[in-house]
């Protein structure tokens, strides 16, 4: 016998008719279906759904912009009813008269500006408002390579995957064949760089700042005064700056001496701490870094030695602070072979040599070796003649003292540091004045890192703005170091020379397609370089190391975040990787 089921089944009613419920229900007290509503249909239509939970109660068109009228040119019910449809049959129905009823409509009302239309660049429409070209309602630009700009808002994707920034490139760049924005990012390889130097478990990390924190200080720092100069330098040659731009000329190789020692090996500033001229000494390059750190991508270090009350901020030899870099701001500058590139001519370390390797020819190529050279009060206190074959480059170097402290500030903190300059132009009064040579240099337009460069050949005759506006934008750390080491050095002018490869794929041959000068405070200005900004950025980081106690410290910059970070290594941390390597080499 079966067990009995834990449950009682319901009663079911005998029906008589297979068709609709028996008639006898309504009478005996069941369920009623009358006035309950229902969606009528025709006998003729194929019944494939007893009940769709999937449709969109919205797709009735009712809450949609445009009401009823429109909902018949975009949509169709998904079932033909017969006399009404399927999706508003079961919608609630009032049956109170609401017509007295209102709310009172408290949003604001904008009127829509009149607008007029024209005709744009590459076809595009231009619709310009009497609010102006910037502001809410001002001129809008559609059409293909157009961006869309609503109310001073930037938006990113000008046309059907196009790139649109603000910038007449960004415009050209949009339409159905442009690049959209984010487009195989996902297959692009990843820029993880290394540090500039191992971080030994052995240290130990006092601070660590964000380069947010850095971008909010602020000094304001007078000029410094020399405290002596030695060297000396040629006369510039000013067929470079000829109006109409120098036609191609042959990088030369010059074998010339130029030395750019680290401050504690300087022997002029070992007697100016001994005279305790200043209690903070450093170099135009490490300093530049220091004051340039916020713009900065790649990683670079510096090395502080706390002796005594002094502080001396110091380089390691064959570090990054030696090579000049290449594209390091560009939106995607160029890969190690480690990371993807194809070219091993164009990674960041070998086009850093190539461009310290042209930035130092050039300088020597830029001016007139003769006897007319203007000498400064000590010769160069690095050369030797008896040791020495090769001839001695131009260049002087000025020590300047500079006040750091502030107007509040009772006791004085002075900062003297070594500043270079490469060349000599005599005004048309007979007055002598200084300037700095550097170069840029262009490897290969369509070679991945380039940056979006225009062809230097081709433009910089006919757009040198736009050429100089893109190295601003590629090269935004190196140009800012350089100003600053102009400023520093007490500079009246800036050379840039712009120097490319005579075949893209040959980096050992280079001419040079013209030279730019600059005032070195202008050009900040145009960079948009806060030269106040860098100086309270060097304040506070040499008032954090003058509070740390005797010894060796290491600024590291993080090879991958904006962060800067200091350390504590032993007295003898960078003083034995010279030695081991002569003793590897002397095993070989």
């Amino acid at each position: 016998m079966a067990p009995a089921l834990p449950f009682a089944l319901p009663s079911l009613v005998p029906v008589s008719s297979p068709w609709g419920p028996p008639a006898t229900e309504a009478s005996t007290g069941g369920l009623s279906f009358e006035g309950a509503p229902y969606a009528p249909f025709s006998k003729g239509d194929k019944l494939g759904k007893l009940a769709d939970w999937t449709q969109d109660p919205g797709r009735d068109g009712r809450d949609q912009r445009g009401g009823r009228q429109n909902y018949g040119r975009t949509h169709r019910d998904p079932y033909q009813a017969y006399g009404a449809s399927t999706a508003s049959s079961f919608q609630f129905q009032n049956a109170e008269d609401e017509s007295s009823f209102s709310v009172v409509d408290s949003s604001r009302t904008t009127t829509k500006p009149r607008t007029t239309f024209g005709q744009g660049a590459r076809g595009g429409l231009v619709l310009r408002s009497r609010g102006g070209a910037q502001g809410r309602g001002g001129a809008r630009t559609f059409g293909p390579g157009a961006g869309a700009q609503r109310s001073g808002y930037q938006r990113y994707g000008g046309g059907r995957g196009g790139h649109q920034d603000g910038s007449r490139t960004g415009g050209q760049r949009g339409g159905r064949g442009g690049r959209r924005f984010g487009w195989k990012d996902y297959d692009k390889p990843q820029r993880l760089r290394d540090s500039s130097v191992t971080i030994s478990p052995e240290w130990q990390m006092l601070e660590e700042i964000d380069f947010n924190r850095l971008g909010k200080l602020s000094l304001d720092i007078k000029d410094g005064t020399d405290v002596d100069t030695y060297g000396f330098t040629y006369y510039y040659d000013k067929s470079f700056d000829r109006p109409g731009g120098i036609s191609e000329r042959k990088l030369q190789v010059i074998d010339t001496l130029s030395y750019n020692p680290t401050t504690s090996d300087d022997p002029v500033i070992q007697q100016l701490a001994q005279r305790d001229e200043a209690r903070v000494f450093a170099t135009d390059s490490i300093l530049s870094m220091l004051m340039c750190a916020p713009r900065s991508v790649y990683p670079w270090d510096i090395v502080v030695n706390r002796e005594g009350d002094k502080l001396f901020l110091d380089k390691r030899e064959g570090g990054p602070l030696d090579f000049v870099t290449v594209n390091e701001n560009a939106a995607e500058p160029p890969l190690e072979v480690a990371d993807g590139s194809k070219d091993s001519i164009n990674t960041p370390s070998a086009l850093a040599l190539e461009a310290t390797f042209i930035n130092q020819n050039f300088a020597a190529q830029a001016v007139i070796e003769s006897n007319d050279k203007h000498a400064f009060t000590h010769p160069n206190p690095f050369y030797n003649a008896d040791e020495e074959t090769e001839p001695l480059g131009s260049r002087g170097y000025r020590y300047r003292k500079i006040n750091l402290s502030s107007v509040a500030e009772e006791t004085e903190l002075n900062l003297i540091v070594r500043t270079e300059l490469d060349g000599t132009v005599r005004n048309a009064s007979g007055e002598d004045s200084f300037i700095t040579i550097k170069a840029l240099n262009e490897f290969d337009t369509r070679a991945p890192g380039a940056g979006g460069a225009l062809d230097w050949r081709s433009k910089f005759g006919s757009q040198r703005g736009a050429v100089v506006a893109t190295e601003m934008k590629n090269n935004s750390c190196k140009l800012a170091r350089w100003t600053v080491q102009s400023i520093l050095a007490g500079a009246d002018q800036m050379k840039l020379g712009f120097v490319s490869r005579a075949n893209p794929k040959d980096k050992a041959r280079h001419v040079i397609l013209g030279v730019v000068g600059y005032k070195p405070r202008e050009f900040a200005n145009q960079m948009n370089y806060s030269v106040a900004n860098g100086w309270g950025i060097a304040r506070s980081i040499i008032d954090m190391c003058l509070a740390l106690e005797e010894g060796k410290y290491i600024i590291v910059k993080d090879p991958n975040k904006p962060v800067i970070r200091l350390y504590e290594v032993p007295r003898d941390a960078f003083d034995e990787a010279p030695a081991d390597e002569e003793r590897q080499d002397a095993d070989e």
